[in-house]
């Protein structure tokens, strides 16, 4: 039987989401916990994809298959949650059919960026990005906009990242400022997919524009250029959230 699972978690102690050789992640985690309830028997799970290391989020997904059909998705959810570490949690568990599948099955997801323009803020540095300095919202803004739409993202593509397609379509875009502290942005992407690295990287470029560096326009070439070097140094992972996904 396949089982959809919807969870959270906070990426600041993991090496990212995928389960990589004498690290800890969180595909490695809930494989062990899922092997446990499982008579000991080995689970695999598939994500709708994967996040970086320090990289947060509110509502990833991924589907497994298990044999016994005595534990029911409220019986699952409850006990991975009590064999999890606290920085992970189960918020759901459904049953799905068995051609679906959590990765190639997604319609849209959404990521959020979070910054901090006010004074520093330990208690927030593992999930606030720190710019501690005044931003151009107005110009990030317009830079925005221009990469709504259907594009070429190689320019902000991982720079090791070798396909044959790297098009991708962003539905929208938002720049919000939190009513109760104006020093703190969020900048969300809707997309029906993107590339490795590539909210981070364009978040980059966001921040250089807000910084004056550059100027919005600036987007419409860099993505012609189809050249990471174009797009400067990705933003930090601390800021980024996996917010939802869905199908």
């Amino acid at each position: 039987m396949r089982y959809l699972m919807t969870f959270s978690y906070d990426g600041s102690r993991y090496k990212g989401y995928q389960k990589q050789p004498e690290e800890k992640t969180i595909q490695g985690e809930i494989e062990k916990a899922l092997e446990t309830i499982n008579s000991n028997v080995p689970v695999t799970i598939y994500a709708s994809g994967r996040t970086d290391a320090g990289v947060h989020a509110y509502n990833q997904k991924a589907h497994f298959d298990l044999e016994n059909k005595q534990l029911t998705p409220d019986k699952i959810k409850d006990s991975l949650n009590s064999l999890l570490p606290k920085d992970i949690y189960i918020k759901n568990i459904e049953i799905v059919s068995d051609e679906f599948h959590a990765r190639y099955n997604v319609k849209a997801k959404e990521y959020i960026y979070v910054i901090n323009m006010g004074e520093y803020n330990p208690i927030e540095k593992d999930y606030v990005f720190q710019y501690n300095k005044q931003l151009d919202v107005v110009e990030m803004e317009r830079a925005l906009k221009y990469l709504e739409g259907t594009h070429d993202f190689k320019s902000f593509a991982k720079a090791d990242d070798e396909r044959e397609d790297y098009t991708r379509t962003i539905v929208q875009t938002h720049l919000l400022r939190d009513l109760k502290n104006v020093n703190k942005l969020t900048i969300s992407f809707l997309g029906t997919g993107f590339l490795r690295h590539q909210i981070r990287n364009m978040m980059g470029i966001l921040l250089e524009i807000g910084e004056g560096k550059r100027k919005s326009e600036e987007i419409i070439e860099i993505l012609a250029a189809r050249d990471r070097t174009k797009a400067g140094i990705a933003a930090n992972p601390e800021g980024l959230y996996l917010k939802d996904v869905l199908y």
